[in-house]
């Protein structure tokens, strides 16, 4: 099974956004080395602690940093984009990097209202979401002369599209356009279980997707001891109880005891919230993700965690990717 890596470009506490994309690179160059197949970059806005917002950007710049491992987007929030602008810019990406670039579309906006108002996005564009899915496949297509407007460069690259989703009507979009599917599971897992059967199930074959093709994303928090990485995670779980109280920052530093930095009665909801996580020593990480996989059947996974210390970050992503691999040495035997 096929594991991929998903960067939101975290900025922590006590560092600045220069220092965020010189982490991003050096973790992008090790996850190549360190088997992953994909490296995808996520729109955010107006958000301190995530230096990912012009996500195109970052794709070029890792892209250029590597050699072989897909570089995408987890993904663009179509949205906030006209579907013309995305296709050059992609198609672009992809001429320069050929077949290596992967474009995930979202139809959330990636911020608030006031993003919104920001970006002059209207409140019911993401209503016109499949219809700009149809008009992107279009626009990456081969050459048509009965269309009024093409994409240069973009017009043939066929840059390979996903859809993303935290509730059913991604995975309706996506099996209506017969496209592979990744599933906002690390924080949004509520709804996975239907998503993943409804997408299956009402799937239609297409010339991109022979059949259904379902992502899960899983949140790694790794480290020598259980203790360490249960300690790594109260830096996510920090920065998610900020988040939804409207209090969004840098990526907070871990703390000894989560009770400490977040309400008892806050707590159930946060970690409900990021209940698709492996988390702990080696072998507890290859025991979470192991029954993950065996739970939801996903046809590949891209882990994610947002850990304070870049050190620690990257030992965490390299501990999982030695599970991954050990799972695949073993499904294979």
């Amino acid at each position: 099974m096929r594991y991929s890596l998903l960067d939101l470009a975290p900025v922590p506490e006590g560092a600045d956004t220069a220092q965020a994309l010189r982490n991003m690179e050096d973790l992008a160059v090790r996850a190549e080395d360190w088997g992953y197949h994909r490296y995808w970059l996520a729109e955010h806005h107006n958000m301190p602690g995530i230096a990912s917002a012009a996500t195109a950007v970052l794709i070029g710049h890792v892209a250029a940093r590597t050699r072989k491992m897909r570089v995408g987007a987890g993904g663009i929030m179509l949205p906030n984009h006209a579907p013309l602008a995305v296709a050059e810019a992609f198609g672009t990406l992809a001429t320069l990097h050929p077949d290596r670039i992967d474009l995930g579309l979202g139809r959330a906006p990636g911020g608030d209202h006031a993003v919104m108002q920001a970006l002059g996005v209207h409140p019911r564009r993401a209503e016109q979401f499949s219809d700009e899915v149809g008009e992107l496949r279009a626009l990456f297509g081969p050459a048509r002369r009965d269309m009024r407007v093409r994409a240069h460069p973009g017009e043939g690259t066929d840059v390979p599209l996903w859809i993303l989703g935290s509730s059913l009507h991604g995975a309706a979009v996506a099996a209506e356009h017969g496209l592979p599917y990744a599933f906002a599971s690390h924080f949004a897992p509520a709804a996975l279980d239907q998503a993943f059967a409804r997408y299956r199930k009402d799937f239609r074959p297409s010339q991109e997707c022979e059949r259904p093709h379902a992502m899960l994303a899983i949140n790694v928090f790794a480290a020598e001891t259980d203790a360490e990485a249960v300690r790594l995670k109260t830096t996510m779980q920090q920065a998610f109880y900020r988040l939804r109280t409207g209090q969004p920052g840098k990526l907070p530093r871990p703390v000894e005891d989560i009770r400490d930095a977040i309400p008892a009665d806050a707590l159930p909801a946060i970690d409900g919230a990021l209940a698709i996580s492996a988390t702990g020593s080696p072998a507890t990480v290859a025991r979470e993700l192991r029954a993950l996989i065996e739970r939801y059947r996903p046809d590949e996974v891209i882990l994610t965690g947002q850990i304070h210390d870049h050190g620690a970050r990257l030992r965490s992503f390299e501990i999982a990717a030695e599970a991954m691999a050990d799972l695949a040495r073993t499904a294979a035997a």
